[in-house]
């Protein structure tokens, strides 16, 4: 099963030259035990862009969708058996990259 896993913050590019060492190697471990999918880093949300394409042309609306405190800073996407496993390899994300992590299940292939 595939997991999304958003890195939560309330600033943004804060990360440390520390903390980039210890994701690369909690990303080197990911990969190693062949859970690694995806990861990457998010830009500031307010140079995000809204689209609306429900009516008959799209709207277009710069930033955010919601305003709010904090933010996703960055991603992974990582590939495990279950939920506990997953969130114990999290565990250890969240302790690389020095900040929140909300972890969510991605819905089967239909």
């Amino acid at each position: 099963m595939q997991y999304l896993i958003n890195v939560i913050d309330s600033r943004s590019n804060s990360g440390t030259a520390e903390e980039a060492v210890a994701i690369d190697a909690f990303n080197e471990k990911l990969r190693a035990g062949g859970h690694w999918v995806f990861a990457g880093g998010l830009a500031d949300p307010t140079v995000s862009t809204v689209i609306d394409g429900r009516g008959e042309e799209p709207i277009f609306t710069d930033g955010p969708f919601v305003e709010a405190k904090e933010w996703a800073a960055g991603l992974w996407v990582i590939e495990a058996p279950d939920l506990d496993v997953a969130l114990k390899l999290m565990a250890e994300g969240s302790k690389a990259c020095n900040r929140r992590l909300e972890v969510r299940p991605l819905l089967p292939e239909r």
